[in-house]
């Protein structure tokens, strides 16, 4: 997949390292079913052109299986099968319609992706570990697309409550700090502005449940990914087709 797409998952330790615990077992177990058909050559007596041509078809089906899911001998495609699987489970593995031009290269963070959606207060710095994925382009498309179009009316309710609410008084103040506002007149400016109800602040936190963003897609596999890894069957997939 060496044309693929990258996405870098922002998650936790503890899913990663689940996940390399799942990627070594297929590794394992994809090593396993190459060991097995190349053994079986040495016993048949081929000349060098017949081994050659064997070796040629090991290959093909080496990596027809990996394309079919049988085979998942890198972590990538580890989490690419899971991330199918979570579209799915989803109802989300369809085509899906081209987003407005740029709606998915915006800089900065999306409206309502804060980090309080994960339990995290906006200070806390986000997950702490990076997963760099490479996917098939059709894939990743999939991913990004679904993630944009199921939030997008949420993510327009936002807008408006934004527009109508303003940012709050704590987003305002984190800002005029990074931009180097002295504290005393941010406060002066954030005490002029609106301040939400408490009605209006339980409707932003039901709007900003509803987005989904492609890291949750993401992390989503990752769980799935993991789960479980030390209950994969050791002989499923590790017996290599016929080679006449």
């Amino acid at each position: 997949m060496s044309d693929g797409a990258l996405i870098v998952v922002a998650l936790d330790p503890e899913p990663l390292a689940l996940l390399e615990k799942r990627a070594e077992a297929e590794r394992e177990r994809d090593r396993a079913w190459l060991s097995a058909a190349r053994a079986r050559l040495d016993d048949l007596g081929l000349s060098r052109r017949e081994k050659s041509e064997q070796l040629r078809l090991i290959r093909q089906q080496h990596a027809e299986a990996r394309a079919a899911g049988e085979l998942l001998g890198t972590r990538d495609l580890v989490v690419a099968q899971a991330l199918r699987e979570v579209l799915e489970a989803r109802g989300l593995y369809r085509d899906w319609p081209e987003p407005p031009a740029g709606a998915l290269n915006a800089p900065g963070r999306r409206l309502g992706t804060s980090p309080s959606r994960h339990g995290r207060r906006d200070g806390d710095g986000g997950f702490e570990a990076r997963l760099p994925v490479k996917l098939d382009p059709a894939l990743a498309a999939t991913v990004r697309r679904a993630a944009y179009w199921k939030s997008a009316e949420a993510y327009e309710q936002l807008e408006a409550w934004e527009r109508r609410w303003g940012e709050g008084p704590g987003a305002f103040l984190r800002r005029a700090e990074r931009s180097g506002v002295p504290g005393p007149l941010a406060l002066v400016a954030a005490a002029g502005r609106p301040v939400a109800t408490a009605e209006a602040m339980e409707e932003r936190e039901m709007l900003r449940a509803r987005i989904l963003t492609v890291g949750d897609l993401m992390r989503a596999a990752v769980d799935r990914a993991g789960a479980g890894w030390d209950r994969l069957p050791k002989d499923e997939a590790q017996e290599p087709p016929a080679l006449f």
